[in-house]
């Protein structure tokens, strides 16, 4: 059955807009008002890489928020799922969740679930699947790091996004080509290199309060570390992100000691096709180290 286009809550009306017509500082706002903290040019390169809904109410408030990002025609990650805890409660999250369902059918379908929405995903069938972990804080960089002998470091220019883009494909599991084509334009990046092959990257962009490093993507944690380490030396003394899912090991381990602690958790959850469905299984194959966000994946 076909969602239906206002929905009634309370004393007041919610009716759906395309999140396009919407003005970013009305967008910036509204993320501010939950305590999220992305900025207005945050949502603009949200809105550039895929699409979205806004929930208003009767005076063009808004009052929701939902976004998808289509990466081939079987697969979406969901994200900027934004409603006041009491709209919420009240069934607004899951009636714009129910648009996105009919924009994106047959998809199977991740997203990054707070502690406060898991509830909402568990009542449409997602699924948990890992827990990624909000690491953040004032950068600084170790003074006890082995080093390594295979270091062959440098930056990123856009003759390595092709090799970028395979390196994604294989850790994350789907193409997301138009993705890392973007990132890429909005980042620096470093890359580890065997010869004229790239081995491991790691892209870093201003971010929320400062700048977040993702996606990485390597072979192992000492590659993983390498990668992220220039990063951290380039904004020693300034706020910076990484969401991961490893909790152990030298990259989980690394992070506290580069000043970004464990701040806070979300949950994967998948509808459809889980994480291991999309893995080969190789032992040797690149892992997602890092998430691009919690929004995209």
């Amino acid at each position: 059955m076909k969602p239906s286009e206002s929905l009634k809550i309370d004393a007041f009306s919610m009716h759906i807009a395309d999140i396009e017509g919407i003005e970013l500082d009305r967008l910036h706002a509204h993320s501010l008002s939950v305590g999220w903290p992305h900025r207005a040019e945050d949502w603009q390169f949200l809105r550039e890489s895929g699409h979205g809904f806004v929930a208003l109410d009767e005076i063009d408030r808004v009052l929701g928020s939902a976004m998808w990002f289509e990466h081939g025609p079987d697969f979406a990650t969901v994200g900027m799922v934004i409603t006041s805890p009491r709209l919420q409660t009240l069934g607004a999250a899951q009636w714009l969740m129910k648009r996105v369902f009919e924009k994106i059918p047959g998809r199977d379908l991740r997203l990054n679930a707070t502690r406060a929405a898991r509830r909402l995903y568990l009542s449409l069938d997602f699924q948990p699947e890992r827990t990624v972990y909000q690491c953040q804080g004032i950068a600084r960089v170790p003074t006890t790091v082995r080093p390594e002998a295979r270091r062959d470091i440098r930056t990123l220019d856009a003759s390595d996004m092709s090799a970028a883009i395979e390196l994604d494909t294989t850790g994350f599991g789907v193409r997301r080509m138009a993705l890392v084509e973007k990132l890429f334009a909005h980042s620096a990046g470093y890359g580890l290199f065997d010869g004229n092959k790239l081995t491991a990257f790691a892209l870093c962009r201003p971010f929320g309060r400062g700048h977040v490093v993702g996606p990485v993507l390597a072979e192992s944690d000492a590659d993983a570390v390498a990668v992220i380490r220039p990063h951290v030396v380039d904004h020693s003394g300034s706020f910076l992100r990484v969401d991961t899912p490893m909790d152990s090991g030298e990259f989980a381990a690394f992070l506290p000691h580069a000043g970004m602690p464990v701040f806070d958790t979300v949950q994967t959850m998948s509808l459809g096709k889980r994480l291991a469905d999309f893995s080969d299984g190789g032992s040797t194959r690149p892992k997602t180290y890092a998430l691009a966000s919690q929004t995209v994946g």
